[in-house]
Formats: C-alpha cells, structure tokens, sequence
C-alpha cells in the first residue's frame, strides 16, 4: 500500500503525517520587505516627545517656599490693612482731640510703612507666580526678597517686647526657609532648564 508522494506538503487525507514529512515543524520565515514597515524605537528615557526627556517637577522645597511666599504676602496684605485702618481712627482721635498736626507726621509715617508692607506683599506674590515659568533671575529676586525679609525679622528683636520675638522667630524661619530653598542645586536646575 501506497501513502502517496512523500514529498506532497498536503498528504492524503486521513492518513497520519511522519515527521519530516508535511509541514514544517518551524514556523515560515518572514521575507523583508512584505507587511507594515517596523516602528521606530521608543526614545530613550519615553520622554513624550520633549528634547531631553520628560519635563521637570518643581521640586518641594521650592514649592514650600512659593507657598510661604504667598502666606507671607497675605499676612502683610492684612497686616497693611489693618494698619491703615488703625492709622486712619488714630488721625480722628487727635484731630477731635486738637492735636492734628502732630499726629499727620506720624500718620504719614504710618502710611509710608503701609506702603512698603503692600509693595513688599506684590513683590512676594509676583514672585510666587513666576516659579514656575520664570528664569534664573527670579531666584535672584527671591533671594533678595528673603534677605530683606531676615533683616526685618531680625528688626523685630529691637522692639523689645515677647510678642515681637515671636514674630521675629517665625519670620526668620520663613525667611530662611525661602532662602535655603533658592541657594541649592536644585532650584539653580529648576530655574535654567530649558522652557518650551
């Protein structure tokens, strides 16, 4: 009995297949050049398509210091208002009292320093914005900022008294804190990455 041409892949029906013969036992080669073309390699670090890989993250010591930037500039812009409001009931006081004119010195003085407190507040919330899109010479403003914002700290321990030597402690913190987090590597990185 025959089986049929050894050589035929398709065999005869119904008849067992031996190795060897029939199909291959491996798959078929694949031929360049047939089907979709391959696809490029991913980018090395899978950066979604930014030159350099994926965009930075505000690291957290600089977003401590934008948020304390923002309470600070809150807390002087209350502190600013209620100072112009006690200014401004002092000025009635001493002008129904006849001493008008002395007072409008110390009034103007007051009012001077409200405006400081307002600008100083501006600057502070101007320069929270900015983190994060701003370059390197908004660390440089901030750092000034929180320099200025030491010294008057430190000028709060003149006064005297217990209550100001709480403020002063408190402001030194921040002021430090706001400080160190401009002056290390971190935020020099943060600030020259490139933008785009």
């Amino acid at each position: 009995m025959s089986f049929g041409d050894p050589n035929n892949p398709y065999g005869q029906q119904g008849q067992p297949q031996q190795p060897g013969y029939g199909y291959p036992q491996q798959g078929q080669p694949q031929q360049p050049g047939y089907g979709y073309p391959a696809a490029p390699p991913p980018p090395p670090a899978y950066g979604g398509g930014y030159p350099g890989g994926a965009p930075m993250t505000m690291p957290g010591l600089m977003q401590t210091a934008r948020v304390l930037l923002f309470i600070v500039a809150g807390l002087q812009i209350i502190g600013g208002i209620i100072a112009a409001i006690a200014i401004a009931a002092a000025q009635d006081v001493a002008n129904s009292a006849g001493v008008g004119e002395e007072a409008s010195v110390f009034a103007g003085l007051g009012f001077v320093i409200v405006l400081i407190l307002i600008a100083f507040a501006v600057w502070a919330i101007i320069l929270g914005a900015k983190f994060s899109k701003g370059g390197n010479g908004v660390r440089v403003a901030t750092i000034v900022y929180s320099a200025l914002f030491i010294l008057l700290s430190l000028g709060n321990f003149a006064n005297g008294t217990a209550s100001a030597a709480v403020g002063g402690i408190i402001g030194l913190a921040i002021g430090g804190i706001i400080l160190a987090s401009m002056v290390n590597s971190s935020a020099t990185a943060w600030f020259n990455r490139p933008r785009y």
